[in-house]
Order: C-alpha cells, then sequence, then structure tokens
C-alpha cells in the first residue's frame, strides 16, 4: 500500500514537463537593440537564458541572473513585455518571458563583459534590420516587445513568435 505522498509524488512525476526562459530587452538611446552573438547555436539572442525552477528561481529573478552573467551587467528586469508559448521539436516546450531592460547608456554599453564560455560577440541593431539577425520565434517576440513598449499597451502574448493578444 502507498502512501498518499507517494501517491502525489508518482502523479507529480508523471506530468508533462515545460522549460522557462527569460531575457531581457535592452536599447541604447538610438533605439536600437542589443543583441548577443552565441558560440553553441546560428543566430544572435537576447541576453537571457533558462530559468533555474528546480532551485526556485522566478522568470524575472533568471533573467537578471542571465543578463549578469553573459553580458556582466545586474540590471533588474523591468515590466513584463511578452510571455511565448513556443512548442517543443525534440524537447520540451518552452514559456519564454521577454523584460524590459531599459535602455542603456555609454558607461553601462562601455562596462559589458560577455561570458566566453556561451557568447562570442555583442552589437547593437537597428529594429528595422533585426530579421537579418533573429531566427524562429525570437524575431516575433522582440517585434512585439518593441510594440509593447511604443505603444505603452500591457504584456503581449505570443504563439511561437506570434501575436494571438
Amino acid at each position: 500500500m502507498t502512501t498518499p505522498d507517494a501517491d502525489y509524488a508518482a502523479y507529480i512525476a508523471g506530468l508533462p514537463r515545460v522549460l522557462a526562459g527569460a531575457a531581457s530587452l535592452f536599447r541604447d538611446a538610438e533605439g536600437r537593440v542589443l543583441l548577443v552573438e552565441p558560440n553553441y547555436r546560428k543566430g544572435w539572442v537576447l541576453p537571457g537564458g533558462t530559468v533555474e525552477s528546480d532551485a526556485g528561481e522566478s522568470p524575472r529573478q533568471g533573467a537578471r541572473r542571465e543578463t549578469a552573467e553573459e553580458i556582466g551587467l545586474d540590471v533588474a528586469p523591468g515590466r513584463l513585455l511578452v510571455v511565448d508559448w513556443v512548442p517543443g521539436v525534440g524537447r520540451p516546450p518552452i514559456v519564454a518571458y521577454l523584460y524590459d531592460g531599459g535602455v542603456l547608456g555609454a558607461d553601462q554599453l562601455a562596462e559589458i563583459r560577455l561570458q566566453e564560455e556561451e557568447l562570442l560577440s555583442w552589437r547593437l541593431v537597428a529594429p528595422a534590420d533585426l530579421d537579418g539577425y533573429l531566427l524562429g520565434s525570437l524575431g516575433g517576440r522582440v517585434r512585439a516587445a518593441l510594440e509593447v513598449l511604443a505603444s505603452g499597451d500591457g504584456a503581449a502574448e505570443l504563439e511561437n513568435g506570434v501575436r494571438v493578444a
């Protein structure tokens, strides 16, 4: 005979798994977006990464930690701009959270120090040029975030980079 706690643990162990990712959208005074070039995949990305939810980390905390690790800036994330459901292909699905990182001044940009284990370079990219850098659903996520910032609306809900609400 199993105990109620053991039954519950077995139930939880059998539930589907979903990954969480979190990133920050940083811009400069000209409105260009800060992108980083990873060494482990094609395309460019925003500073961010996987939320360490097993350690109790929230998406907001994950965005801050990843930003500090990847570019050396400890910046508290601003408001939530986008939530994107990205279906899994060869991996569990991901819920991606994108926060407003704010506008970085020249002094902050000069302080950027890349995490050499994961990143090759960084650059500021004009919104009109983002499609040449961002692959997959990330391009839709960044465009939706810029629209939210421009309009002052609440957060956008996306499915695989396409706005649904």
